[in-house]
Order: C-alpha cells, then sequence, then structure tokens
C-alpha cells in the first residue's frame, strides 16, 4: 500500500523526476540535430511555423443522477440551459467577433459515449449560430467510450474498478494530448524538392478541438498534461458546462489557460453535480 491510500502498483511513475519536464511525453519529438551556433534556432523555428493545437474540455451540464440506467441520466432543464449558453459561447470562438478578436479554427467537437455528455455536445452545437458562418464547417465527432467517466475514492471496489480502468483512460489522454508533428522542414536543413513544394501551401497554425466529456477524465487530462502526480485530481473542482483550456505547442510545451471556466454562466446556473451555487 502507497501510505495506505491504494496499492503502490498503481502509484503513477514519470518517466523523469517531479518537476522536470519530459520533452518527448508524446513520443512525438523531432529527433536531435547536430550542434549548430544558434542551439535554439530549431526549436524557435518549430515555434513560428509548427501549428499549436487548442484543446478545449468541457463537462456535460446538470443531469438527473438519481438513475442507474445510462439512458436515463439526461439533463435537467437547468442543466439545458447551461448547455445552450456554452454553444453560444463557442460560436462566437468559432465566428469571432472582429478582426482583433478574429474567428478560431474548431476542427472537431468529440464527445463520450454516455447520454448526458452526447445531449450536452448536441445543445453546444445547436446553439453555435454556425447557419450562416462561411468558414470551415465543424465536424460533430461520433461519441468514443474512451472518454467515459473514472470513479473516484479508493475504496477497494475503487482499487479494482482502477485496474479496470486507468488503461482506457490513459488511452484516451494519448489519443487527444499531442503535439503537432507536420512542422515544414528545418531551415537548418535543405530541403528537398518534395519539401520545398509543400512549404508553399498554407497551413493553419492554430487549430482548436472541443471534447464534451466529464469530471474525473477532465481533472485527470489535467495533471497529465501539466505532468503533475495524477492522484491529485480530486483536489480539482470543475462544475457543470465550465472549459478547461489547454494549448499544446509544437515544441512540446503545454500550457492551461483555463481551469473550470464558467464565466459564460449566470450564478444562478452554476452547478457542481446537483450542489447549486457556492455555498456548500
Amino acid at each position: 500500500q502507497y501510505h495506505g491510500l491504494f496499492p503502490r502498483r498503481q502509484l503513477w511513475r514519470p518517466r523523469l523526476e517531479y518537476p522536470l519536464w519530459d520533452n518527448d511525453w508524446d513520443g512525438r519529438r523531432p529527433p536531435p540535430i547536430p550542434p549548430q551556433e544558434d542551439d535554439d534556432g530549431e526549436e524557435r523555428y518549430i515555434r513560428k511555423n509548427g501549428v499549436t493545437r487548442h484543446v478545449i474540455l468541457i463537462r456535460h451540464g446538470q443531469y438527473h443522477e438519481t438513475f442507474k440506467e445510462d439512458s436515463k441520466r439526461l439533463l435537467t432543464p437547468l442543466g439545458k440551459k447551461q448547455a445552450e449558453l456554452t454553444g453560444k459561447r463557442l460560436g462566437k470562438l468559432i465566428r469571432g467577433v472582429n478582426k482583433e478578436f478574429g474567428p478560431c479554427r474548431v476542427k472537431v467537437v468529440g464527445v463520450s459515449d454516455l447520454a448526458r455528455a452526447k445531449e450536452t455536445a448536441d445543445l453546444i452545437y445547436d446553439n453555435m449560430d454556425l447557419d450562416t458562418f462561411d468558414g470551415e464547417m465543424v465536424e460533430k465527432g461520433e461519441p468514443d467510450p474512451l472518454l467515459n467517466e473514472g470513479r473516484g475514492k479508493a475504496r477497494p471496489s475503487v482499487v479494482v474498478r482502477t485496474d479496470d480502468h486507468h488503461p482506457r483512460i490513459e488511452q484516451a489522454f494519448r489519443k487527444y494530448f499531442y503535439r503537432e508533428s507536420n512542422t515544414n522542414s528545418s531551415p537548418l536543413a535543405s530541403p528537398t524538392e518534395e519539401e520545398a513544394t509543400q512549404q508553399l501551401k498554407p497551413h493553419p497554425q492554430h487549430e482548436f478541438e472541443i471534447i464534451v466529456c466529464h469530471a474525473n477524465v477532465i481533472r485527470y487530462f489535467f495533471c497529465r498534461a501539466l505532468q503533475l502526480p495524477p492522484e491529485a485530481w480530486l483536489r480539482l473542482c470543475t462544475f457543470n458546462c465550465s472549459l478547461t483550456y489547454f494549448t499544446i505547442r509544437p515544441t512540446g510545451t503545454v500550457s492551461c489557460r483555463m481551469l473550470g471556466d464558467i464565466g459564460h454562466l449566470p450564478h444562478d446556473l452554476c452547478t457542481f453535480s446537483m450542489h447549486t451555487g457556492f455555498n456548500w
């Protein structure tokens, strides 16, 4: 046992001791190049010319928790309002407001395959107001069971479920969190004819992906993305329809811009599960 909390075999073991940063955390770090006069030139080029991935995780809206069947665990009327307002906020992000706050290239809206998440994602998508949007259409992703929620405190039954479900949630993290590796060739090497042709083609500098899932998943992803001990995920709290927002640079650095942001929801729509407001 690890301090009586859980079996030691379930303790996360990073490749590098915390707080060191593992530069190859996603297995996509480019191979090293021969030493140059400007050792930072390669990294600066990748950051400037590569694609930054923006991953926005959204917790589902408030739902009826008294039912055991997933098909009945649907959004409450309050939860539906939360999802509608979240869709309107994301719609502004996609369309842009003006030149200064321009449109963001959202490629896909992903979702877990649990009923409350799918219902939330549908309401978000329907309230983005993209009917008159003349940019690239946002793809609605297929429900992904890898994003289904995990379970919390380490009771004996949870220890068993952790053994069963941890490989799934870790697979989900590796599926959705990675640096974009299609950066064109380095200026420190002579490009081939094919690479030179590819460099002439326009490519987006930023790509956004929205994922509607669950608090447990979001909190685990937060710890893993920032290379924090994932056992600390229960110390975090993300409200219904809150936004947790990461940037993943082509160099492999990861930053969290928002954690559980509910600025788009009025006070009377702020909930954590069946807890309303903040006096709990």
